[in-house]
C-alpha cells in the first residue's frame, strides 16, 4: 500500500504565500511524476503543476511565474510554492504520485487533498 499524504493549506490574503507539502510513503520502488492538481467548488479537477523524477516541470498557463514545484526524491516529498495568491486560486489541492511497485507495475495515488482559501 502506498500513502500520500498533504499539509500547508490555509486562508491567506490576496496578495499572499502558502507552501504546500506531499510525502509519499509505503511499497514504494520508485517514484515517476509527481504533481499537485486542485478542483474548485463546481468545477473538474485542474493540473497546476507536474515534476518529473528528473525535475523537469510543467504548469498551468493561470500560475506561470507565480507558483513553483519541487521535489525531494530521496524523501519523496513534493512542494508547492504559490506566491502572489489570487481569490481565483481558492481551491481544493490535490497531491498525486506516480508510484511504481517492486513488481514494476504503475499506480497513481493522489492525497486527501488540503483546502486553500485566498480572501480578504
Amino acid at each position: 500500500q502506498v500513502q500520500v499524504v498533504e499539509s500547508g493549506g490555509g486562508s491567506v490574503q490576496p496578495g499572499g504565500s502558502l507552501r504546500l507539502s506531499c510525502a509519499a510513503s509505503g511499497s514504494i520502488f520508485s517514484i515517476n511524476d509527481m504533481g499537485w492538481y486542485r478542483q474548485a467548488p463546481g468545477k473538474e479537477r485542474d493540473m497546476v503543476a507536474v515534476i518529473t523524477s528528473d525535475g523537469s516541470t510543467n504548469y498551468a498557463d493561470s500560475v506561470k511565474g507565480r507558483f513553483t514545484i519541487s521535489r525531494d526524491n530521496a524523501k519523496n516529498t513534493v512542494y508547492l510554492q504559490m506566491n502572489s495568491l489570487k481569490p481565483e486560486d481558492t481551491a481544493v489541492y490535490y497531491c498525486a504520485a506516480d508510484v511504481r511497485n517492486r513488481w514494476f507495475r504503475n499506480f497513481r495515488y493522489w492525497g486527501q487533498g488540503t483546502q486553500v482559501t485566498v480572501s480578504s
